[in-house]
C-alpha cells in the first residue's frame, strides 16, 4: 500500500545539491488503471498502481533494460524525465517519523515544474502532516 502526499514547489531549499539523487525517466503505458515504466539510476521497473489518491496498492516489477526499451515503444503520450532529490523531512520541520521528502524537478516541456512527496506508514499519519513553509498547493487530489 503506498500512502502518499504530493505539493507543488516554487522555491528550493539553498542546500538541494548536498542531497542524494536520483536520475527518472518514465513513460505510462495505461491511466487506467495506472501501468508505467520506469528507469530509475541504473534499475528499470513495470509499476501497477490501483484505484485511489492518497492511498492505493502499488506493484513494482523489475524489468531488464532491454524489456524496458522494448516497452518504451509502447507508452501513451511524452517521456517523463526528472531529477529526483531525497531529503530528510527532519531537516524542514518536526519529523517523529524520519520520513523523506522526495523532491522531483522535471526536465524537458515540463520544466520548471517542481513536485515534493511525501510518503507515510499510514492514513493518519498522512492527515496529520503539517508541510515545510515551503511547500506550496496541495496536489494529491488533483
Amino acid at each position: 500500500m503506498e500512502i502518499e502526499k504530493k505539493y507543488l514547489v516554487s522555491e528550493l531549499p539553498d542546500n538541494l545539491p548536498q542531497y542524494k539523487c536520483r536520475k527518472i525517466e518514465q513513460g505510462y503505458l495505461s491511466s487506467s488503471p495506472v501501468v508505467r515504466v520506469r528507469m530509475d539510476n541504473d534499475e528499470y521497473y513495470l509499476t501497477y498502481k490501483g484505484k485511489g489518491l492518497l492511498a492505493r496498492e502499488e506493484y513494482n516489477l523489475p524489468l531488464t533494460k532491454e524489456a524496458y526499451e522494448h516497452l518504451l515503444s509502447k507508452i501513451d503520450g511524452r517521456l517523463i524525465k526528472k531529477k529526483r532529490y531525497m531529503l530528510p523531512l527532519g531537516e524542514f520541520t518536526n519529523d517523529p517519523l524520519g520520513l523523506t521528502i522526495e523532491l522531483d524537478l522535471f526536465e524537458g516541456d515540463l520544466a520548471p515544474l517542481l513536485l515534493a512527496e511525501v510518503e507515510f506508514p499510514d492514513e493518519p499519519s498522512a492527515n496529520a502532516f503539517t508541510p515545510p513553509s515551503w511547500f506550496e498547493e496541495d496536489v494529491t487530489f488533483s
